[in-house]
């Protein structure tokens, strides 16, 4: 039989790989050039499960997951030789931050529902954040490797919890659904009236204020338009395909 490994054994393999007689390549490798490893192991991750979904074969994203946590073990074998923290301290931190965030399942609170449990994860996730010295403010905590559309959205949720984004009627500026859809029909009205003639400057201009009224909108439906227009893109391509 295939000899079924230990996440121990995987991080010892880890650790010989960047011994002073392990691969020259793992050797060499830093927190930041890792970066683009870890994104497109993610977007391949992503791949694999629309596979899955597609056919309900799920060894692709077997391996996609193992690429994951190979890149996770990695930087925590990298972070240890540093000084930083050790790879049970990353597990014992998520541990922590499970049990902390779910006080309706490992505590005396009640959640009769996804949306209590998520309100409650919500709250204790700001208070978790109070104090943390390094995130400059509320919007730049959200990562700037985000895709844009994402970010924008989440950029739309940060400001609806913000009070100072708050008319004195106490009004959210980025959940109103009749002023966005207002937003949304004059923004549209603004772009084709620039006519065929207009710079490209003012077309970005005007589509970006479009892109972002519908990020906004898509944060007050609950939707999301980074994976609405994939899947889109990939049902337009399978289209074009069988027809050829």
């Amino acid at each position: 039989m295939k000899k079924q490994y230990t996440f121990e054994e995987l991080v010892k393999i880890i650790e010989e790989l960047r011994s002073e007689h392990g691969c020259p390549w793992d050797k060499e490798q830093t927190h930041q050039s890792l970066r683009p490893c870890m994104m497109e192991e993610a977007a391949e991750l992503l791949g694999a499960i629309r596979i899955y979904e597609r056919t309900g074969n799920a060894e692709n994203m077997q391996e996609e997951l193992g690429d994951i946590l190979l890149q996770a073990v990695m930087h925590s074998v990298i972070a240890k030789e540093e000084g930083l923290f050790t790879i049970e301290d990353v597990i014992s931190g998520i541990s922590e931050k499970m049990i902390r965030r779910h006080p309706h399942v490992f505590g005396s609170a009640a959640a009769e529902s996804s949306g209590q449990a998520f309100e409650s994860w919500e709250e204790i996730k700001k208070q978790e954040k109070q104090g943390k010295e390094w995130i400059a403010s509320p919007l730049r905590e959200i990562p700037p490797e985000l895709p844009s559309l994402t970010r924008a959205v989440k950029v739309a949720k940060k400001l609806d919890k913000l009070p100072e984004y708050r008319s004195a009627e106490g009004e959210r500026a980025v959940s109103d659904y009749d002023a966005l859809m207002n937003q949304l029909q004059e923004q549209a009205k603004a772009y084709a009236g620039l006519g065929k003639q207009a710079s490209k400057e003012e077309k970005e201009a005007q589509m970006t204020k479009m892109l972002r009224i519908l990020c906004h909108i898509s944060y007050r439906e609950g939707l999301q338009p980074e994976q609405l227009l994939y899947d889109d893109i990939e049902m337009q391509i399978e289209k074009h395909e069988k027809s050829m």
